[in-house]
């Protein structure tokens, strides 16, 4: 079994990579455990030293076709698309967004139809293809009217790999992830960074600015859970999926306030003061766009899964990430 993944160097991206070398295989379109031979990563910054033989790593850029035609001409078995141009800087940056979350995934998809081989192609999107008027709950056929120019990048890329798939040339399946708390490292620039930074920074003795009002709610997802989700689409067979490639995730909803709930009951309320308010509307009516209630009732059908608590998430970004430091 030869996996390959794009934006192999990003944390969900590592951790994607991490998870397959440890399990060492993955279910084939017959059903059958197929060993993990080769584990290919390709991002448009170094990666560190390799040190596990079956993996082999691309340093290129997929908006440019012939990266993009060298990387398909591997022909991994399986693909996850993870790269992308984040949130916020995609409603920063006009030009880099559509370049890299809509060129990247037309390059790599028109690629793969050119190289001659169908592979699994497991595009991870996002809830922020919904907004608008939206119900109190959205359902599997609630329409998509993102309010964010990184919504309809994702959107779009939605619509390629379910016409690409019909029509044979990859086999496609799209998972829309919840917002992904906790992360580990450095703030980044995208909309959602203080959903991580107010639990990270202070579990790390740190001052967290939160921008957005206690009462604002978010669709959420451990990465822990993100990359089983991940895992668990690449093996779904081609017709559990059918006509429709695209599902949401479950998750949890959870407002900022029972966030930072969570966080006392864990860490305690010294952590907690080390949270400081500093509005920004910007950043609470772009993600307050997003939906955060949904009825996820094809992916739980498909064996999708969520975390089942916010303490849950808290404390699993503790075990992978603050006593390996």
């Amino acid at each position: 079994m030869h996996i390959a993944i794009t934006g192999g160097s990003g944390f969900l991206g590592q951790k994607l990579a991490k998870a397959l070398l440890e399990r060492g295989y993955l279910v084939d379109p017959e059903g059958s455990d197929a060993m993990l031979e080769q584990l290919t990563l390709i991002d448009a910054v170094k990666f560190p030293r390799r040190t596990d033989r079956r993996v082999r790593t691309i340093t290129g850029d997929i908006c440019d076709p012939l990266i993009a035609r060298t990387f398909a001409s591997e022909r991994a078995d399986v693909i996850f698309h993870l790269a992308a141009v984040v949130s916020g800087e995609a409603e920063q940056n006009f030009e880099l967004g559509m370049r890299v979350n809509l060129g990247g995934i037309q390059n790599l998809l028109e690629a793969c139809r050119q190289a001659g081989y169908v592979p699994r192609f497991v595009f991870a999107s996002s809830v922020a293809v919904f907004g608008g008027e939206l119900p109190a709950v959205v359902q599997d056929n609630t329409a998509t009217i993102p309010q964010s120019s990184y919504g309809v990048q994702k959107a779009l890329g939605e619509l390629l790999v379910n016409d690409y798939s019909r029509r044979g040339f990859v086999n496609g399946r799209v998972v829309r992830l919840p917002t992904i708390v906790v992360r580990p490292g450095q703030p980044n620039r995208a909309t959602s960074t203080f959903a991580s930074s107010i639990i990270r920074e202070p579990l790390q003795g740190q001052t967290a600015l939160c921008p957005v009002s206690p009462e604002l709610r978010l669709w959420v997802m451990s990465p822990r859970r993100a990359v089983q989700n991940l895992i668990h689409a690449a093996e779904l067979p081609a017709d559990a999926w059918g006509d429709n490639r695209i599902v949401s995730l479950p998750g949890l909803t959870v407002s900022v306030q029972q966030m930072i709930e969570s966080l006392a009951r864990v860490a305690g309320a010294e952590a907690v003061s080390l949270i400081k308010w500093q509005p920004d509307p910007s950043i609470e009516n772009i993600v307050g766009s997003w939906p955060a209630r949904f009825n996820p009732e094809r992916a739980v059908t498909l064996g999708f899964e969520a975390d089942t608590s916010f303490d849950e998430i808290v404390r699993a970004f503790m075990e992978d990430e603050l006593q390996k430091q």
